[in-house]
C-alpha cells in the first residue's frame, strides 16, 4: 500500500508543462474520436448503396475510417463514390497532421525540459 501512497505523491509533483502535454494529446485523441465518428457516419451514408462497394454496413464503415485515421493498410478497396473518396482523402490527411503534430508536440516537450 505504501508504494500506492509514493507513487500518487509522485504523481502529484507533475509540473505545469506535463499537465499542457497530456491536456494536448488528450485534445487530439478526443478530436480524432469525433473525426472517426463523423467519418463513418459520411462513409456510410456516401457508400452503402454504391455499385462495387465494399462498405455497406456501419460496422464496415467505422472499420475503414478507424484503419485510415490509424494510417495502416487494409484489404477494404478504396470508396468508389467521388465524395466517399473526398471523405477519405481528409481521413488521411487529418491522420497525417495528427501523427506529425503529437510528434512535433512530444520532441518540444523534451527539448524544453532538456534545456531547463
Amino acid at each position: 500500500m505504501e508504494i500506492f501512497w509514493d507513487e500518487l505523491r509522485r504523481l502529484a509533483r507533475i509540473e505545469e508543462r506535463h499537465r499542457r502535454l497530456a491536456a494536448r494529446l488528450m485534445l487530439v485523441v478526443a478530436a480524432t474520436v469525433v473525426i472517426d465518428v463523423v467519418g463513418s457516419a459520411a462513409m456510410y451514408l456516401l457508400e452503402r448503396d454504391a455499385q462495387g462497394t465494399q462498405i455497406r454496413t456501419v460496422g464496415q464503415a467505422l472499420f475503414f475510417t478507424t484503419v485510415q485515421l490509424l494510417t495502416v493498410s487494409s484489404q477494404v478497396q478504396n470508396p468508389v463514390t467521388p465524395l466517399g473518396r473526398v471523405v477519405d482523402v481528409v481521413l488521411e490527411l487529418w491522420a497525417v497532421i495528427v501523427v506529425a503534430g503529437s510528434a512535433g508536440a512530444i520532441a518540444s516537450f523534451f527539448q524544453s525540459n532538456g534545456s531547463s
